[in-house]
């Protein structure tokens, strides 16, 4: 018995330190990416547009919320604000973002609820080409549905 408790430690441990080459893809993309310009139509702008398809899961008249097609999870929800307004990451909000902030935020904790997510889950906003941005349009991932691993990367 104390055996396997090892061997489930050892592979609980090395997960936090072993990168998986998804993580390589994704930190090539956000390292390759460059923020559009201002009026410049973003992946996530042609999605609100319906120029691109995606599964939609929660949508309203601030907020569209739709699964990632690289999931980092059994659930990978991002949330995006249908209008950019200059908030092209984190770095960049202003005092008049704070109520789509927000929005955003609330809307994922009830996509979380929505996607039977009762037993916890992960919010992150990638920020920049060191935080792993690949997409300058501000979103909110939701990740769940696994037993996350600290340190995140």
């Amino acid at each position: 018995m104390k055996k396997n408790n090892t061997s489930e430690r050892i592979t609980v441990l090395t997960s936090h330190f072993t990168p998986s080459t998804s993580m390589a893809s994704e930190k090539e993309a956000a390292l390759a990416a460059t923020p559009p310009d201002a009026d410049s139509p973003t992946i996530f702008d042609k999605i609100i547009n319906k120029e691109i398809p995606s599964t939609v899961v929660y949508e309203d008249d601030k907020v569209l919320a739709f699964r990632d097609i690289q999931p980092q999870g059994p659930v990978h929800i991002l949330l995006i604000p249908k209008v950019r307004d200059g908030l092209t990451g984190i770095s960049k909000a202003e005092e008049r973002h704070i109520d789509i902030l927000g929005r955003l935020l609330y809307t994922a904790k009830l996509v979380a609820k929505q996607e039977g997510l009762d037993d916890g889950y992960r919010v992150v906003i990638n920020d920049g080409p060191k935080g792993c941005q690949s997409v300058y349009h501000i979103h909110v991932h939701v990740i769940g549905g696994r037993q996350m691993n600290w340190p995140p990367g």
